[in-house]
């Protein structure tokens, strides 16, 4: 359960990644658009873009690198949780960010999963629970 939490949370942080590209392609990911808003809102969404790619990357090497895989799945719970919490408690959200909320609550219920797994793996060591 472990390795298949951390590559669908790895291939979700990469989607946004294409989003360096320019505001074009970040319309169509958020439903937005850029082009009539100030230019330091590209910049910083392109900004987000890369770390995302960042995040996905160092997260499906953690997939298949076991020292890495607990560190891995709290970055990611924080990054969907926070997203969660942002998108339902602020102002009204366009369909492409209800869709993103949607996909990033699911995936934080599946990371949450995985780490009760892994701390059950570690309190018993005799488990044979696979990831």
């Amino acid at each position: 359960m472990v390795t298949s939490a951390l590559v669908a949370a790895g291939l979700v942080h990469l989607i946004p990644s294409v989003g360096v590209l320019g505001a074009d392609t970040l319309d169509v990911l958020y439903g937005t658009d850029l082009h009539d808003n100030d230019n330091d809102i590209d910049i910083l969404l392109r900004h987000r873009a890369v770390l995302f790619g960042i995040l996905g990357i160092a997260t499906l090497t953690a997939a298949w690198t076991r020292r890495l895989q607990t560190f891995a799945l709290v970055a990611n719970l924080a990054s969907v949780a926070s997203f969660v919490v942002i998108a339902v408690t602020g102002p009204d959200t366009t369909p492409a960010i209800e869709r993103v909320t949607l996909i990033d609550a699911v995936l934080a219920v599946l990371i949450a999963a995985s780490i009760a797994e892994t701390a059950r793996e570690r309190t018993n060591p005799n488990s044979t629970a696979a990831g």
